[in-house]
């Protein structure tokens, strides 16, 4: 069965950024092919008995990637909510990791300062205020994802954790790109760019924090 859903999860996610990803129409079956790609993913998750929070985190996500597939900006906005209790439900876990071991305070954790330092501010103060009525959802996100990314870059490096983190990272980078090419970008082609980019990302992110939890 996990290889029935692994490879599910895998096909959906390859030909939704192969046929739909950056479409400029959003359709029903984009929806049903994105949604599918994690919520496979979080099937899997059950399947292969990780941490519920992780599961519970996955499959908020593909309940964002379904208000994402469709157009408005109610729509964005009850995918930033899917995807923010998402990771909360993330930092939840990672806090329950550290309370379980000691917090590693190393280089990964410094370069993540580093990054949230700058991704941050840049996110509060030159993206969400072109967000318009959602500047402060905006922030509200960048902030979650921001406690999220940090409390990924204190756990050791056992086990597969250096993969969740990873996939932490890639995750992030994808939400960065999200913005940029929603709220900065005006170009069609750089819009269609950052969609074509940002998936492999983000699904990848999600598949690794995944793999992560059950090593």
């Amino acid at each position: 069965m996990q290889i029935i859903l692994g490879g599910v999860a895998a096909v959906a996610a390859l030909v939704y950024w192969l046929r739909y990803a950056g479409a400029e129409t959003p359709s029903p079956a984009a929806s049903c092919v994105k949604t599918l790609s994690t919520a496979a993913l979080a099937l899997l998750g059950w399947w292969l008995n990780a941490p519920l929070l992780v599961v519970i985190g996955l499959a908020f996500g593909s309940l964002g990637d379904l208000a994402l597939s469709r157009a408005g900006d109610r729509a964005f906005l009850a995918g930033m909510l899917a995807f923010a209790v998402g990771h909360l439900a993330y930092v939840i876990e990672f806090a329950r990791l550290l309370a379980a071991g000691d917090p590693q305070v190393g280089s990964v954790f410094w370069v993540t300062v580093a990054a949230m330092a700058l991704l941050v501010p840049l996110t509060l103060l030159w993206i969400a205020p072109k967000a318009g009525g959602l500047a402060w959802p905006v922030r509200a996100y960048a902030l979650i994802i921001g406690a999220m990314a940090l409390a990924a870059s204190l756990l050791p490096h056992s086990s597969g954790l250096w993969l969740l983190q990873i996939g932490v990272a890639a995750f992030l980078a994808s939400d960065f790109i999200l913005a940029l090419g929603k709220f900065i970008a005006t170009h069609p082609r750089t819009r269609l760019l950052a969609a074509r980019s940002l998936w492999p990302l983000y699904w990848g992110g999600q598949a690794l924090i995944l793999w992560g939890a059950v090593l």
